[in-house]
C-alpha cells in the first residue's frame, strides 16, 4: 500500500467506514467519493452506514464491500427492534478496527456511530453545521471546511480528502453500475422512449398536474413511449396513474413496482429524463439520461444534477406561496424547449446507452 502522510500503513488492509444516515438522494451522493477512494486504495475495504430504507439506491456500487443501516433519526419512527438492530450494528462496527470513520451526516445519530468505531482517525465536519461541544472530543479529525456554497458531492469528497489523501482533485460522476441493473421488460425500444418522475413528498417541490399533462402529451409526439416512473406511496402511486391516463396512449406508469436497480435500467436506455429535485433525479444523472431538473426551493448549488448533461428551470420563490401554485410559473413550454436542447445535443447510442 502506497504511504501518505499522517495515514497508518501497516501489514493489514485499510478499512475504512463512511457514515450518513440521511435520505435517499444523499446515499446516492456518496457514490462519487466511495469511487475516488477505492481508486487511490483499491485494496481498502470500504464499509458503509446509510439509513434503513434507502440501502437499494447504493445497489449499483461496485466500490462498498459492506452496506450496513440503522434506523431514522426520527424518535416517532424507531421501534424496539431498530433499537435491538443498532445495538448489533454498534458492536458490528466496533470490532473491525477501522482506520478512519468519516461521519457525513451532521447528526447525532451518526456521530454516535462514528465516535463508538473506535477508528484510528475519526473525522467529522464543523463547517457549515456546528460540531456541538459534546462531540468534539470524540473526534481527532475535524474539517472546518465551509462548503455552504458547494454541491452535496463536493461537501462529503473535500472532508474525506482532507483526512484521507486521494488520486483525484475533484469528484468523479454519481455511480449506477449498468452491470448491476435489472430489466423490467416493459417493452421499450431503447432511446424511443422519456421518463418522467413527478413525484415528491415535499408540497414546494410539485409542478402542477396540467404541466406534466402538457409536456407528456407534447413529447408522445415526438417519442415512441413515455414512462411516468411512481414511488411506492399509495398517494404518489394514485397520482401517477392518473397522470398516465391524462396524457393519453403510448404512456406506462411503473405503479411503484420497480426497484431502483430496475429504474436504473430504464434510466440507462431513456432518450430523456424530466423531474422534480428527488432521488430519482440523481439516479438519472448516475445512468447518464439527459436530465430536464425541476426546481422549486432547493438550492441549485448544492442539489443540481452532478456531471452530467441538463437543463434547470427554476421556479421564482414568489411564485411559490400556496400548494395549488407551486412551480407555476415553469411552463410546459419551457420544459419543453429544454428537452428539445437536450435531444438536439446529446444523441443516442443504441447498445451503449448515453
Amino acid at each position: 500500500m502506497r504511504a501518505w502522510p499522517g495515514v497508518p500503513v501497516s501489514n493489514h488492509l485499510m478499512r475504512l467506514l463512511f457514515i450518513k444516515p440521511k435520505h435517499i438522494g444523499d446515499a446516492l451522493l456518496l457514490t462519487p467519493t466511495l469511487a475516488a477512494a477505492k481508486a487511490t486504495y483499491p485494496e481498502a475495504q470500504i464499509w458503509v452506514v446509510v439509513r434503513r430504507g434507502t440501502e437499494g439506491i447504493l445497489a449499483g456500487s461496485p466500490h462498498i464491500d459492506r452496506l450496513l443501516t440503522t434506523a431514522a433519526p426520527e424518535s416517532d419512527r424507531r421501534s424496539r427492534w431498530d433499537f435491538l438492530k443498532d445495538l448489533s450494528l454498534l458492536g458490528e462496527i466496533r470490532r473491525q478496527s477501522f482506520d478512519f470513520a468519516f461521519e457525513l451526516s451532521h447528526g447525532d445519530r451518526g456521530r454516535l456511530l462514528a465516535a463508538w468505531s473506535g477508528a484510528h482517525f475519526r473525522c467529522a465536519s464543523d463547517g457549515v453545521y456546528r460540531l456541538p461541544r459534546f462531540w468534539r472530543p470524540w473526534f481527532n479529525k475535524i474539517s472546518t471546511r465551509d462548503w455552504s456554497r458547494e454541491h452535496q458531492v463536493e461537501a462529503s469528497f473535500h472532508v474525506v480528502r482532507e483526512f484521507l489523501p486521494l488520486q483525484i482533485d475533484s469528484p468523479p460522476p454519481l455511480v449506477f453500475s449498468k452491470d448491476r441493473t435489472v430489466p423490467c421488460d416493459l417493452g421499450l425500444r431503447a432511446g424511443r422512449y422519456a421518463v418522467l418522475h413527478p413525484g415528491t413528498r415535499w408540497k414546494r417541490k410539485r409542478w402542477p398536474t396540467e404541466h406534466w399533462v402538457v409536456l407528456g402529451q407534447k413529447l408522445r409526439q415526438e417519442l415512441d413511449s413515455i414512462v411516468i416512473s411512481s414511488g411506492p406511496d399509495p398517494s404518489e402511486m394514485e397520482f401517477c396513474a392518473a397522470l398516465a391516463q391524462s396524457i393519453g396512449p403510448g404512456v406506462l406508469c411503473t405503479g411503484g413496482r420497480l426497484s431502483w436497480a430496475q429504474l436504473a435500467g430504464l434510466l440507462y436506455e431513456a432518450r430523456l429524463f424530466v423531474g422534480v429535485d428527488t432521488a430519482a433525479m440523481h439516479l438519472a444523472a448516475a445512468c447518464q439520461a439527459p436530465t430536464v431538473a425541476l426546481f422549486g426551493p432547493s438550492l441549485i448549488e448544492q442539489w443540481h444534477p452532478w456531471r452530467v448533461a441538463y437543463r434547470l428551470l427554476k421556479s421564482n420563490p414568489s411564485q411559490m406561496n400556496s400548494d395549488k401554485n407551486t412551480m407555476i410559473d415553469i411552463t410546459p413550454q419551457a420544459a419543453l424547449t429544454a428537452c428539445g436542447e437536450l435531444m438536439s445535443a446529446h444523441a443516442f447510442s443504441p447498445g451503449n446507452g448515453h
